[in-house]
């Protein structure tokens, strides 16, 4: 938990000094900054390296790679929804070799720190991915994408079964370099998202990334039929959000030394921030680079000017600051922005 606390004193929202200490511990895992990309909205980062410096943000995390290449779901297979968009691709990519030649190789010549998103239709398909990858190196983490759905069990997605989850985790843990940090992507499509997490950290994971999209579906009202061709889809953006906000805080109070990815609508630093408050040790920006493909620059920007405002020296006293104990000298904040009492004597210090 964090160690700032809110005291009388100088100017509201303002740091002692100008540095601001950006760098983050997700696990042994550490990075500069604490905003990544999300898995499956920017390939391997090299479309975005066009709007902005890749290497100037916490990380890439790429789009999920599975053993073999695989064409994905038959069109069409996105839709727009209030507030969001719903997807069917079906984890299209062009197998792990493939992945590690071309895209692997360009993030690592080009310096980027590189999050490798894993998939599998089995226990064992996720291992042997796991095991290419270790014979290649040249990554910093994984993601293991336990959200999709289990071919050896009905369809069975991994990510909702405790179990399975964690034979998942446990293959990969087996088949990978010890010192790689590993991250269970999570489903919130379950009644009790913390046994999942306290699961998979118990097979080995070295923290968790909350959350994934929520199953969905969409008709359209002029041909009377699914919009989608594969009927469901997974709902993203920002009508989600406080649903990862919801896990997030759950998974934090339940498991509070679990490192923490956060996700799900992130559309600007504020609400990259509110992830930050209920325990997300980093943000994963995602959806809204389809619409914004400098998104995870510009919010990078945009949250630590956030923390900033609130007198935040160092982005890691931001870290599950909403679970602090409540207590006389925060009552007076309690029911509103701390910036916005600019006319108080306010101000964050650390114990």
């Amino acid at each position: 938990m964090t160690g700032a606390v809110i005291v009388t004193g100088k100017s509201a929202g303002v740091a002692d000094d100008s540095s601001f200490d950006f760098t983050t511990n997700v696990g042994s895992l550490e990075l500069n900054t604490p905003i990544l990309t999300a898995s499956g909205c920017a390939a391997a980062g090299r479309e975005l390296d066009n709007y902005f410096d890749i290497t100037a943000i916490g990380g890439i995390v790429t789009k999920s790679i599975m053993l073999a290449p695989r064409s994905g779901r038959a069109t069409p297979r996105m839709a727009e929804t209030p507030s969001g968009m719903l997807n069917s691709i079906g984890l299209q990519g062009p197998g792990v070799e493939s992945f590690i030649e071309n895209d692997l190789a360009w993030l690592q010549q080009r310096g980027a720190r590189t999050i490798v998103s894993i998939a599998g239709g089995s226990a064992d398909e996720f291992g042997k991915v796991a095991a290419k990858l270790r014979v290649a190196g040249g990554f910093d983490a994984i993601e293991v994408n336990i959200s999709c759905p289990n071919v050896e069990d009905r369809g069975q997605v991994f990510a909702c079964n405790a179990e399975a989850a964690a034979q998942v985790i446990q293959t990969v843990r087996r088949n990978s370099d010890n010192r790689i940090p590993i991250f269970a992507k999570l489903s919130p499509d379950v009644t009790d998202i913390v046994e999942i997490a306290a699961s998979v950290a118990q097979a080995g994971a070295n923290g968790v990334s909350v959350i994934n999209t929520l199953l969905g579906m969409v008709i359209d009202t002029n041909s009377m039929r699914p919009a989608l061709a594969g009927v469901t889809g997974g709902l993203s953006g920002p009508a989600i959000r406080p649903v990862a906000v919801r896990c997030i805080w759950q998974i934090r109070s339940a498991l509070p030394d679990l490192p923490i990815i956060g996700m799900g609508g992130v559309r600007s630093g504020h609400d990259a921030l509110e992830m930050v408050l209920a325990g997300a040790n980093a943000v994963s920006v995602g959806t809204s680079i389809f619409n914004d493909p400098s998104a995870p620059m510009r919010i990078q920007n945009e949250l630590e000017q956030e923390l900033r405002s609130r007198g935040f020296s160092k982005f890691s006293q931001a870290v599950s600051y909403a679970h602090r104990d409540v207590d006389h000298t925060f009552q007076i904040a309690a029911s509103t922005d701390v910036a916005n009492h600019a006319d108080e004597d306010w101000d964050f210090i650390s114990e």
